[in-house]
């Protein structure tokens, strides 16, 4: 019986060794394909010449020239005034963004704001504290950026794609603000009855 289970042993051990090798081989090929990737995108760029908010610009015209639907400004904004907890709204709710990476960030900020508001229940006075004044400072930039994006927007001066990434921008500050707000309220709620 024991030859037995010193061949199953064995046996184990083996088919873990190729299970990791075959992981090793996997995490290889990817570091090799995300490298390729990555000197790819640095071949176009620096073959074109191009910033990244040039491409930017240049995927909005090719995005408008595709369905100019999307960048009709007279389209129903969000309205920011009406919910109190943007993490409260059902998926199919949410703002909508014209740029991918402004999709993908905002997606982020909601599973880092939820985390954080669960964290707040369990957190201790010192750690919500700290966290207080590191979401008022960064409310204050937010604020910065929404002021500047308002304002460039006013200006007339901006073309179709620069005025809808410009207005893209904006609605993510509006979203960021909302939520640091609200969050900054929750600390303020924990601090204050944390102290009592």
């Amino acid at each position: 019986m024991s030859d037995i289970q010193s061949l199953t042993d064995a046996d184990r051990i083996l088919n873990t060794d190729k299970i990791e090798t075959k992981n090793t081989e996997i995490e290889k090929k990817a570091r090799t394909i995300s490298r390729d990737e990555d000197d790819d995108l640095d071949d176009d760029l620096s073959e074109k010449g191009l910033t990244k908010e040039e491409i930017e610009a240049q995927e909005i015209q090719e995005a408008m020239q595709a369905n100019p639907g999307i960048f009709n400004e007279d389209e129903e904004e969000f309205n920011f005034d009406a919910v109190e907890n943007i993490l409260d709204l059902p998926d199919n709710e949410f703002p909508k963004f014209t740029l991918a990476k402004n999709k993908a960030r905002f997606l982020r900020m909601v599973s880092w704001y939820r985390q954080k508001e669960e964290w707040i229940e369990v957190a201790p006075v010192s750690g919500v504290a700290k966290l207080f004044k590191q979401q008022s400072k960064e409310l204050e930039g937010i604020r910065s950026s929404k002021l500047d994006y308002e304002m460039e927007l006013e200006t007339g001066t901006l073309t179709p794609s620069q005025r809808s990434y410009r207005r893209d921008e904006l609605k993510m500050c509006r979203v960021q603000e909302k939520m640091a707000v609200h969050l900054i309220s929750k600390l303020q709620v924990k601090i204050k009855s944390g102290r009592r």
